[in-house]
């Protein structure tokens, strides 16, 4: 039974439009017809999750239940989020909300066990991911070991993120200070990088440089055509 998906967005749109392009690329489909009929409510208003997290800023949960509501009254069977941060709330939403929300860190944690057993991950976040625990708990849930950046490192990422893509800045001059970046937590110990920030795979994807990265929207559009009852076109690395 096919279902229908929901994309709970607007955190931000870039994330969002990253996620839905993932899905349409990954989805086993030889036309139109064959494709997941998607619901979009890229919700804007959505108050940052960063900022609620830290520093007690407006709390994002009524908007992102308003936005799941519209999601179901269009006929949405299950809910997506295109943003890590988001997922600290998850357990405040899934109570009130009468569809599944697949849960991207549990998915990217499975399937670092997976690809890279016994290695380590640096889990590349907004501050607001790092201090709320969420990817520590999935990725101890699977037994995969991690380091977090430092202050420092936390900085620059924060900046590369809202200063850089949400901001929708030009990318390549951002290029020597991500390799940087990198390079550092490869020195510290890192074998793998954690994008666990919607932002950091568009940052990733376009600057191409080594990794090996977990893409957690790549992983949470994979689940969600299989969820959903469709098939995963098989690309190299998967």
């Amino acid at each position: 039974m096919k279902k229908r998906l929901g994309i709970l967005g607007g955190m931000g749109p870039m994330a969002t439009a990253d996620l839905y392009t993932k899905i349409v690329e990954l989805t086993d489909a030889g036309c139109d017809n064959d494709h997941i009929r998607v619901i979009i409510d890229s919700n804007t208003a959505i108050p940052d999750r960063t900022s609620a997290i830290l520093s007690g800023g407006p709390d994002p949960v009524p908007e992102m239940l308003s936005a799941a509501g519209n999601l179901i009254s269009c006929g949405a069977e299950c809910i997506i989020m295109p943003c890590n941060t988001a997922h600290y709330f998850l357990p405040e939403l899934q109570p009130h909300v009468s569809v599944p929300i697949l849960d991207m860190t549990k998915i990217t944690a499975e399937r670092c066990s997976v690809l890279y057993p016994g290695m380590k991950a640096a889990i590349l976040a907004t501050r607001g991911t790092l201090a709320s625990g969420v990817y520590a708990r999935a990725l101890d849930g699977y037994g995969v070991s991690y380091i977090v950046p430092d202050d420092e490192e936390q900085s620059i990422l924060m900046h590369l993120i809202y200063d850089v893509v949400k901001a929708s800045e030009p990318l390549d001059p951002v290029k020597d200070l991500w390799c940087s970046l990198l390079d550092g937590l490869r020195e510290k110990g890192a074998d793998l990088f954690l994008l666990a920030c919607t932002e950091l795979p568009i940052l990733s994807d376009r600057l191409a440089v080594p990794g090996p990265f977990i893409d957690p929207t790549r992983e949470l559009a994979k689940a969600a055509i299989e969820y959903c009852g469709y098939r995963v076109r098989q690309q190299s690395g998967d």
